[in-house]
């Protein structure tokens, strides 16, 4: 049997986070072992593309928010699993591409499996904007968990 026991769980702002974190639970539940759970969050690195002119000091506090509600979410999220046994819980929060720090961070980090939403964009739409569950389900070396 496949033992699990360093799980990345992708956390964001969207309704399917519910979902995720009870898989996350259902996988310590399975494990019944020693399991790490890193809640990772990624909030943008820039908030330049398209603007024209503006004041260094606005974009700084729009990172600087950016960067506190990335917090507050994995805070919030790490609070709903406080109650596991046998789980000891770690938050992270990346800036930059979803996609690309998500597996970054799970190969650098050895993690076992890697459990992520979908917003249920599927056809061609979901091709054209290349979602970050579907990038991260075709290039991760380990097993990933898509949550609907």
């Amino acid at each position: 049997m496949l033992m699990f026991n360093n799980i990345l769980v992708a956390i964001d702002e969207s309704e399917v986070s519910n979902k995720v974190l009870e898989a996350a639970r259902s996988m310590v539940d399975i494990n019944r072992s020693n399991v790490t759970i890193v809640l990772v969050n990624v909030s943008k690195e820039n908030v330049t593309p398209g603007l024209t002119y503006v004041p260094k000091d606005y974009l700084e506090d729009v990172l600087l928010e950016l960067e506190n509600e990335s917090k507050d979410i994995l805070e919030k999220a790490k609070n709903k699993l406080m109650t596991l046994e046998g789980a000891t819980v770690n938050t992270v929060s990346l800036k930059g591409d979803p996609a690309h720090q998500i597996l970054e961070y799970a190969k650098e980090h050895a993690q076992d499996m890697i459990i992520i939403g979908s917003r249920g964009i599927s056809g061609v739409k979901g091709v054209m904007l290349g979602s970050v569950s579907h990038k991260v389900s075709q290039l991760s070396e380990c097993p990933v968990l898509i949550v609907h």
